[in-house]
């Protein structure tokens, strides 16, 4: 089987869709998987090469790009994860290639023309798609279909090293922190006592060097830039504060309390979910908002 997953990375779009799809990917180990992505600033394809696949590169979101791959390849199903790709887009692939299965993603509950529908945050509602998709759609939603790496399983097993004199903050405001929060939300942290901080992120980051800056010389916070220990990192914090995307999937799975900061819209979503479950959000960073949700939880961990 030839699989093409259509994807892309920078400092605007993020690195998640790149991040889930090479999870996706693990679960077709028979066939001969090929990424197409553009070259965009603050990339991570580095990754997908890393992790021994092929990569295509497009100069564009032009449909006739990946048509070209598709008939180079043979491929048999194509993987769209890509806010920019739509329902035309999809309807003409099926026009040219009536025998190509289409996975898309989708987490803002699009018009599609697919095959099988994933919506694998925590959040997915399948009822809601039974307008949006053809009738024999495969609808993959919710919590089961949850791409999470091994290293998630591997440490969710462990037994947890609490220690004892400090409290330990996971962040992960998105690999390119697009809103720019890491020192704002750490400018909060440090007036409180006995904090540690692991803070992740990547060089899709446009503003790494003055976070990096920042963290010089303060002991009691960690920058794990492009770290390969995400869910090691996780198991040994006390609580987390992340954005309502795919990152809340995992702090979920792993049973860490968190506060999630919504910073875009494609977050909507999983946030009305959350704030409906009565889980602290908030729908946009207010220093005040923040502390004070920060001081309940330091308050709760500590018992």
């Amino acid at each position: 089987m030839n699989i093409l997953l259509r994807a892309d990375s920078s400092s605007t779009i993020g690195t998640g869709h790149i991040m889930r799809d090479l999870v996706l990917a693990t679960q077709y180990k028979d066939a001969n998987i090929i990424f197409a992505t553009q070259d965009l600033h603050g990339n991570i394809n580095h990754k997908i090469e890393e992790a021994g696949y092929k990569r295509e590169t497009l100069h564009s979101n032009n449909i006739d790009e990946v048509i070209n791959l598709i008939k180079l390849y043979s491929i048999d199903m194509i993987v769209i994860d890509h806010y920019g790709i739509d329902y035309r887009y999809e309807k003409e692939l099926k026009t040219n290639y009536p025998t190509l299965q289409i996975m898309s993603f989708d987490d803002t509950y699009e018009r599609h023309d697919c095959d099988i529908l994933l919506n694998h945050n925590i959040s997915a509602n399948k009822k809601r798609y039974k307008e949006l998709v053809p009738k024999n759609c495969e609808l993959r939603c919710g919590g089961r279909y949850t791409l999470l790496r091994d290293e998630f399983y591997t440490e969710k097993k462990k037994k947890r090293k609490k220690e004892t004199s400090f409290t330990t903050v996971f962040i992960a405001m998105g690999g390119a922190d697009t809103a720019n929060l890491n020192i704002r939300i750490l400018k909060v942290l440090r007036k409180f006592k006995n904090i540690k901080v692991d803070l992740l992120t990547t060089t899709a980051n446009k503003n790494l060097n003055e976070l990096k800056k920042y963290c010089k010389n303060k002991k009691w916070i960690a920058l794990h830039v492009n770290s390969n220990q995400v869910a090691k990192l996780m198991k040994k914090s006390d609580f987390a504060v992340v954005t309502p995307s795919v990152t809340v999937n995992e702090v979920y799975f792993m049973k860490l309390p968190f506060i999630a900061i919504k910073t875009a819209e494609n977050q909507d979503d999983m946030y009305r979910y959350l704030k409906r479950e009565k889980y602290s959000v908030l729908d946009q960073f207010d220093k005040n908002k923040f502390a004070s949700k920060a001081d309940k939880l330091l308050r709760v961990v500590k018992k």
